[in-house]
């Protein structure tokens, strides 16, 4: 517990050395009153879908006017707000972007997937992989088997060139440029690995563009035979898409209801992903992509 002088202006602290502080400062043991006050404020416009009047700031965060304008001007001047120069309206600052990049670079994807992953076999009973691009090479960075008695011997993708053939490539490849397609085909080739394998990059193409217009891809033994693969991209922060979950099972049990769950749950996982490496809108697009 923190002591507060007769004064006002002095604590002291766990070795009693005296630090002075304004009179207006509330210590407790264990918030700061003006710190607390200063993220009322921020969360505030975080929620605000536009600028905000400084009187409205402190109308909704329950302040004296006088207070919030010292409270924002410490924010502006330190980049956490912004202020409109022909509006006068307040927002949050740049500030804000940069911790949340600063933060994003500590999170190693496979750390963050692993359990996402586990969870999306629990849920399916099925054979799940994250994968990513690497040049013109899919690869495989984690697989979790599935526990069923008849249960997929999905292959992983390392070394096999198989962008174009699986469901996993597909998702990530419908979001590149036609022109980079184009690289990594003309990188990997494109090899039959069963008879319904796409072979044509206009075929393929054409595939793509039902994969940005589901928000899934699919593979129907064009891989392995006898399994059907789902998957579905993951975006980072700036909406680049970096990967894929996939879902593979037996030919078997891709129809029906237990299909469409997979496929929901498929794609839920990349959405927590993505929201996870701090992208919120891994949805939206833009309508030529879409196209």
């Amino acid at each position: 517990m923190r002591q507060v002088s007769s004064g006002g202006r002095q604590v002291k602290n766990a070795d009693g050395r005296a630090i002075n502080i304004e009179d207006h400062e509330t210590w407790t043991s264990r918030t700061i009153q003006s710190v607390e006050r200063a993220f009322d404020i921020l969360e505030f416009l975080a929620e605000a879908e536009s600028g905000v009047q400084l009187r409205e700031i402190a109308l909704e965060t329950g302040l004296n006017v006088s207070t919030c304008h010292h409270l924002v001007s410490t924010l502006l001047k330190r980049g956490y707000a912004r202020k409109g120069l022909r509006d006068r309206q307040y927002r949050l600052g740049g500030k804000i972007h940069d911790l949340s990049n600063k933060r994003l670079q500590h999170f190693n994807i496979l750390d963050l997937a692993m359990p996402e992953l586990r969870s999306l076999s629990d849920s399916t009973g099925e054979t799940v992989q994250l994968s990513v691009m690497q040049s013109h090479e899919l690869t495989t960075l984690a697989k979790v088997s599935s526990k069923k008695s008849l249960a997929t011997n999905a292959q992983s993708y390392n070394g096999k060139n198989a962008a174009h053939a699986t469901a996993a490539g597909k998702a990530i490849l419908a979001w590149l440029p036609e022109t980079e397609i184009a690289r990594v085909i003309a990188g990997q080739g494109i090899a039959r690995f069963t008879d319904r394998t796409i072979l044509k990059l206009a075929d393929l193409l054409e595939e793509l563009r039902l994969v940005r217009r589901n928000g899934f891809a699919v593979d129907n033994e064009e891989f392995q035979a006898g399994i059907a693969s789902i998957a579905a991209a993951i975006r980072n922060q700036k909406g680049a898409v970096i990967g894929s979950i996939s879902c593979s099972m037996p030919e078997s049990r891709a129809n029906g209801e237990e299909f469409e769950a997979a496929c929901n749950a498929v794609r839920q996982t990349a959405s927590i992903l993505s929201r996870m490496l701090g992208n919120h809108d891994e949805n939206a697009v833009k309508m030529s992509d879409a196209a």
